[in-house]
């Protein structure tokens, strides 16, 4: 996948979401937000990913220390501030190197991580503009099951909380995307331990199992729709996927 290309997609998806709108609009999905603080949010954590990047930084950067972390009053212009913070992020992913190690929350990464991890969220705050603004929303689905893939990924870097396990002793979580296509890609064995979940893509049974397409599995891992959502079906021992679904730490405030 294109990470580079579907960022500036999502962006831009997302600047014409607010443009056409109020930018005063509240945000359901993140309360107290408006669709201007949302914007603000995804474009500032941009600019912040691109001077870690561009600093090579080896510790975590202030992100008040960042050029132009506001964007302009006028929507318009505020779009287009949007789309420049993903453009800064991929000119210093190519100006650093895209192998070259940098400072992530996860511990060091190479710098091209930051393009995946802006990506998704891009996507999901597009989703939150969306549904605050009742339209629909949409997103292909081999773009959703990198997101389920990536959210796999942070939990399985996270540290285990023995208090609060992601999956409890030896549980096992099989996700199947519905849609068409996907292959392998689209399915995922998630198991317990005591250092925390591994995951592969691949078929199995599993202690629970969840079917559903693949923006339906990504929105309910990051808490946009119930974990029981009607769109999803879930086999086996619920508290298994729930509990999973549950771990996410939102963005939002």
């Amino acid at each position: 996948m294109d990470h580079a290309r579907a960022l500036i997609e999502q962006d831009r998806l997302l600047g014409e979401l607010v443009g056409d709108a109020d930018p005063e609009t509240a945000v359901p999905a993140c309360p107290g937000w408006s669709l201007r603080n949302l914007l603000t949010h995804v474009g500032r954590g941009h600019r912040w990913a691109a001077a870690i990047v561009a600093q090579r930084a080896d510790a975590r950067v202030d992100m008040r220390s960042v050029p132009d972390g506001k964007p302009p009053a006028d929507v318009e212009a505020a779009v287009v501030w949007l789309i420049d913070s993903s453009r800064l992020l991929l000119d210093a992913v190519a100006a650093t190197g895209a192998d070259t190690e940098v400072w992530t929350f996860t511990g060091p990464r190479p710098a091209a991580w930051w393009v995946r991890r802006r990506l998704h969220e891009s996507v999901v705050h597009r989703a939150d503009a969306a549904f605050a603004l009742g339209v629909p929303y949409a997103v292909d689905a081999d773009l959703a099951a990198d997101g389920v893939s990536e959210w796999l990924s942070l939990l399985a870097a996270r540290r285990a909380d023995a208090d609060r396990p992601l999956l409890a002793g030896d549980a096992t979580l099989h996700l199947h995307a519905t849609d068409d296509g996907l292959g392998a890609d689209g399915e995922w064995m998630v198991r317990g331990g005591a250092s925390g979940i591994s995951w592969e893509h691949g078929h199995g049974k599993g202690s629970a199992a969840v079917r559903g397409a693949a923006v339906d599995l990504l929105l309910a891992a990051m808490r946009r729709i119930p974990a029981d959502d009607t769109r999803l079906q879930v086999l086996g021992d619920a508290a298994v996927w729930t509990t999973l679904a549950g771990a996410h730490r939102s963005e939002c405030p």
